[in-house]
């Protein structure tokens, strides 16, 4: 070898010269084909380290040395091959060596004869090759190709097939020769088709069958030379009785339908079209008949895309005619068996092109407007709307209707195909009508063919339906309104706008509880046609005035009415959230109006009349909780500030100047001392909405009074509610407050403040409450102080007044708040933070419950279950071995919510982790079959689903329980409750079909 300088490189080539030396010098000269072999191999070794340090003559050497031992005993070749893998990888191959490499190969190994690592080296050599000497091996011509066949045949070793898979699909994507081996190469890799491939268990390799099918697929798809002997075998593997042969058959012809063209076809046309067109009529499967239909589009999509010289047939236009004269005539039979089957053919015909789609619809459309009108039953009527629903759902695909269009079977019969919708929509059938829903939405999407007479009828019929007693077609219409109004902004705001208001604002004689109703659908609708800003602006103030009509009244179901009015509001808020228009609007007439309704409410002389009393209901600001928070999450941030700067100095100031209505009998001072002021202080909540939906880059005025407001009432309120929204807004305040000295002194203050009232005294509740929502607050961004709160926490779970609070609070930590701290409302929630809780406390829950005294171990046990139900599951599955014997214990627990809690978590487990669970298959069964007779309907069925679950695990393990599970869930399947009877009906038939042939 040349000479290097110093380093490694110069020693690693050093020891290469000395292994050859000797490789040469003693060990090719051994009579023993071994010794020859080892020595072979060690050189091989090291040329594997160090081939990239190797000269040109050095490599050109190195070949012709491992050339000739190609030639020697079998016992050697593994070795030789090895070599010949480092040197191909060589950057200084002289020309020609790759050849020379290959065609000795080619000619003194037989591939097929060696073991799966030596054949898989002999495809990493042609491979390497293929990738560094390309135009050397294409001078070779189709005898490359013919050589590589030579290696493949016979191949059965799922590892090698990916990659010879792939060095067939690189030969024909890089244009090498294949000469007249075109059907020898076809027939060396289509003998595995279709793939017949179980991978045993625990394969370390980790291939599945489906590599191999979606390899083998792109080799038999990747050119149109294969096409005269590839589709004659998927027209015979469509005609078998293998299921997943007929799949494969199906999507390759899918995948080949891509590159072929008219000339590979047609000679397969009628044979592709009768089998598709069979398995389509008779099958039971979903899957075929999906895969059928995707083939035949494909077909008509390539047919489409083919082009014609003048003199060749169209074999588009046969191939449809085809279809036409074999479905066609299905649509009319009077029993309409084949109807759905004739109908997707021809969907999906219509489906490939434009084109396609214009020559069926000419000839389907017709006649289902002919079959529409000539049926009189509901049921068959609504069979042909829907089909004639699914021709127009494909115009959407290929755009608008244009008046032009001579081609348009659509606008040529307009006219018709309005007024069978329309009939459908007046019908009584409620099936037939949400069909026609269904069809009017389609027809006003596309743009030009509804005319603005027609359009007014659609608001009418939407109108009428919207405000139908039955509730899915009443709920049809409405969401049919909100998806059209964008298109047709003043049709609606004109002309169903001012309908909905007139029926909302109606005092026309009738019992309550149909006027109520009646309001609720005209709510709910005004809210569902609000998909436009122009249509916000004018169902707004509608909803608004009504809140403040119904706030007015004398009623006393006043409150659901005002609950319904602001879920209206919520509904409109979200809706108007990706409109910046929109969301302003909504934002700065809708925030102020309820802001300014509440004080009016919240005023003392307001707070012993009804009206009052039912604004200020926990159920009614829990209401409007969620349309405040939803009306602030999307504003800009200059918008979010300016409305900041009044939201603000209102409850710590009292400045109502931005409230409309702003003239009040007395100061507002949510914050103020007093019993009169208790009501005042229940707007907090609302508070909390606004502010804690901020973004987080905007700067709040007076935090830090506002800061410290909020932890004083959250610990002094007697009110549950009022000290509860406190604390929630003092806690999203502190997830989004910047780190610094500020919040630790903010924090210190609220640690000194909770840890007296948390020891002692009437406050206790109110200070858990706090310690709860602070915890989760800092849990979530992962401020350092979060431990140490968490850690108090686990100490409260000892305690016999508050540990059940406390414990049932750890589910309050893990899960997802609705109205604060998550990341909708902008919170700083950082991932994986209840992988950390877990990992950080789980053991001291441990240590707690095994240390804690018979009074207050079902705290330590529901505290872990709240934590594990919202842990994920893969984490879960991990860390059950250590976890799994207090889960078990969990069970025994007499409280229903740990037992509720650990099911949950238990069922998932025999789920996804089968091997562990059977461990403890005995204490398991025992334990879910005493559960099945609980006196709690709710842990009767989770037990009864674990049951279920159970026969997931090994079958072996269960056949010794099999009788007497089945005995005991006898015993359910006469409970009092549905739902009971329901789970135990599954999970007893499982246990019957436990050891069964083919289960």
């Amino acid at each position: 070898m040349a000479a290097a300088g110093p380093g490694p490189g110069a020693e690693v080539q050093a020891l290469a010269a000395s292994v050859r030396d000797f490789v040469s010098g003693f060990c090719l000269e051994n009579t023993d084909p071994r010794m020859r072999g080892r020595g072979i191999q060690l050189l091989s070794q090291v040329l594997l380290q160090c081939y990239s340090l190797l000269q040109e003559k050095e490599v050109l050497h190195l070949v012709m040395f491992y050339e000739s031992r190609l030639q020697d005993n079998h016992l050697v070749i593994p070795s030789v091959l090895q070599g010949l893998r480092a040197l191909s990888m060589c950057e200084v191959l002289s020309p020609g060596l790759a050849v020379s490499v290959l065609k000795a190969i080619f000619q003194e190994v037989h591939v097929q004869s060696l073991p799966q690592l030596d054949r898989h080296t002999v495809y990493s050599i042609i491979t390497n090759f293929m990738s560094t000497r390309e135009e050397e091996l294409k001078g070779l011509g189709a005898n490359f190709t013919f050589g590589f066949i030579q290696v493949m045949d016979g191949e059965k070793d799922p590892r090698n097939l990916l990659v010879a898979f792939q060095i067939v699909r690189d030969l024909i994507a890089k244009d090498y020769a294949l000469g007249p081996f075109v059907e020898e190469l076809f027939e060396v890799t289509s003998c595995y088709f279709p793939v017949d491939f179980t991978p045993p268990p625990n394969d370390p390799h980790g291939i599945q069958r489906e590599d191999l099918i979606l390899s083998l697929r792109a080799v038999l798809a990747s050119t149109t030379q294969f096409a005269e002997f590839l589709l004659p075998l998927l027209i015979e593997k469509l005609d078998s009785e293998l299921q997943s042969a007929k799949l494969d058959s199906l999507q390759t012809l899918t995948a080949c339908c891509a590159i072929y063209g008219q000339k590979e076809l047609q000679e397969f046309l009628p044979s592709l079209w009768s089998s598709l067109r069979r398995e389509v009529f008779q099958t039971a499967s979903e899957k075929i008949e999906t895969e059928c239909l995707a083939a035949l589009r494909a077909l008509s999509a390539c047919l489409s895309r083919s082009v014609l010289s003048s003199d060749s047939e169209d074999l588009l236009d046969s191939f449809l005619s085809s279809i036409l004269q074999d479905c066609r005539h299905h649509l009319c039979e009077p029993d309409m068996k084949l109807v759905w089957p004739s109908a997707k053919l021809l969907q999906a015909a219509a489906g490939a092109s434009l084109r396609t789609y214009h020559c069926i619809t000419h000839s389907v459309l017709p006649l289902l407007l002919e079959q529409y009108t000539k049926h009189t039953q509901s049921s068959q009527r609504r069979t042909i709307l829907e089909m004639l629903l699914g021709f127009l759902e494909l115009q959407q695909k290929w755009g608008n209707v244009e008046e032009g269009e001579d081609e348009s079977a659509l606008l040529l019969l307009q006219a018709q195909i309005c007024s069978v919708v329309f009939s459908a929509l007046l019908d009584p059938s409620v099936q037939l009508q949400l069909v026609g829903i269904k069809a009017l939405t389609v027809l006003g999407s596309l743009q030009g063919f509804l005319s603005s007479s027609n359009l007014e009828l659609v608001a009418d019929h939407l109108i009428r339906l919207a405000l139908h007693e039955d509730s899915q077609s009443s709920e049809a219409a409405m969401e049919a309104a909100g998806s059209l109004a964008p298109t047709f902004p003043k049709v609606f705001s004109g002309h169903m706008v001012p309908r909905l208001k007139e029926e909302l604002q109606s005092e026309r004689e009738e019992s309550y509880h149909n006027r109520h109703s009646l309001q609720q659908r005209c709510l709910q609708a005004l809210a569902a046609v609000s998909t436009h800003t122009s249509i916000v602006k004018e169902t707004v103030p509608i909803l608004l005035q009504h809140l403040q009509k119904v706030q007015k009244g004398t009623e006393a179901r006043n409150t659901q009415d005002m609950i319904s009015v602001c879920q209206s509001l919520h509904r409109v808020a979200l809706q108007c959230q990706q409109d910046a228009e929109g969301c302003w609007y909504f934002h700065q007439t809708v925030v102020p109006c309820l802001l300014a309704m509440a004080v009016q409410a919240a005023m003392p002389e307001s707070t012993h009349t009804l009206p009052g009393k039912a604004l200020l209901e926990e159920e009614v600001l829990a209401a409007m909780i969620p349309v405040i928070s939803a009306a602030t999450t999307h504003l800009r941030p200059e918008l979010a500030a300016q409305s900041v700067s009044h939201v603000v100095p209102l409850f710590l100031d009292g400045d109502v100047s931005f409230l409309p209505q702003n003239s009040f009998p007395c100061s507002f001072q949510p914050f103020g001392d007093g019993e009169f002021l208790e009501a005042q202080r229940r707007l907090v909540a609302l508070l909390m909405a606004f502010i804690c939906s901020l973004p987080r880059d905007v700067a709040i005025p007076q935090q830090e009074w506002l800061l410290r407001e909020l932890l004083a009432l959250s610990c002094s309120c007697n009110c549950p509610f009022t000290a509860t929204t406190a604390a929630k807004c003092f806690a999203g305040l502190v997830n989004k407050h910047p780190a610094g000295q500020q919040l630790d002194e903010i924090l210190q203050l609220a640690v000194n403040r909770m840890e007296p009232s948390l020891a002692e005294g009437p406050r206790r509740t109110q200070a858990l409450t706090l310690l709860l929502w602070v915890t989760k607050a800092l849990v979530l961004r992962y401020h350092p102080l979060s431990s140490c709160l968490t850690d108090k926490l686990l100490g409260l779970l000892g305690d016999t007044e508050l540990g059940p609070a406390t414990a049932d609070g750890f589910s309050l930590l893990m899960a997802e708040s609705p109205d604060v701290l998550h990341k909708g409302c902008h919170a700083d929630v950082r991932i994986m933070f209840r992988q950390r809780f877990f990992t950080d406390n789980v053991p001291k829950l441990v240590q707690g419950f095994h240390g804690a005294g018979p009074d207050v171990k079902a705290n330590y046990l529901k505290g872990l279950s709240h934590v594990l139900n919202h842990l994920p599951k893969p984490v879960l599955v991990t860390e059950l071995p250590t976890l799994l014997s207090l889960l078990l214990e969990a069970l025994s627990c007499s409280d229903r919510v740990v037992q509720l809690s650990t099911l949950s978590c238990l069922h998932p487990l025999l789920l996804e982790a089968p091997q562990i669970m059977s461990l403890h298959v005995d204490t398991l069964v025992t334990k879910f079959l005493n559960l099945t007779s609980s006196p709690t309907m709710a842990v009767r069925i989770a037990a009864l689903r674990c049951a279920h679950a159970l026969t997931s695990l090994p079958t072996t393990v269960l056949l010794p329980y099999k009788g007497r599970v089945i005995r005991a869930l006898a015993k359910p399947l006469d409970d009092k409750k549905r739902l009971v009877r329901k789970e135990a009906v599954a999970a007893r038939g499982e246990w019957f079909l436990l050891g069964s042939p083919g289960r």
